[in-house]
């Protein structure tokens, strides 16, 4: 079955279309990928991922179509950084 995966660092971002078999999960979606070499700093135990934009845990089970996302931590304080839509009025 084809699955995507993503992921986006600021200036790097990486969506791939892959094959995988019908069984799999969101942990081999992502070692199939080869994301994990190209970013050999990802901590799958560390970071969340999801489909979709739902958290899953690395055991769930993939449906033909799904989207992997790996997320990344918040670096910026919401509360602190100004909001650009309101900085040009």
């Amino acid at each position: 079955m084809q699955i995507g995966v993503a992921y986006s660092e600021p200036g790097n971002q990486i969506w791939l279309n892959i094959e995988v078999p019908d069984e799999s999960t969101v942990s081999q979606g992502i070692e199939r990928s080869g994301i994990l070499k190209q970013f050999p700093h990802l901590d799958l135990a560390a970071q969340k991922v999801g489909v979709f934009g739902r958290l899953v845990k690395l055991d769930a089970a993939l449906k033909p179509g799904d989207r992997i996302e790996i997320y990344r931590g918040i670096i910026a304080d919401p509360e602190t950084v100004p909001r650009k839509d309101l900085a040009d009025d």
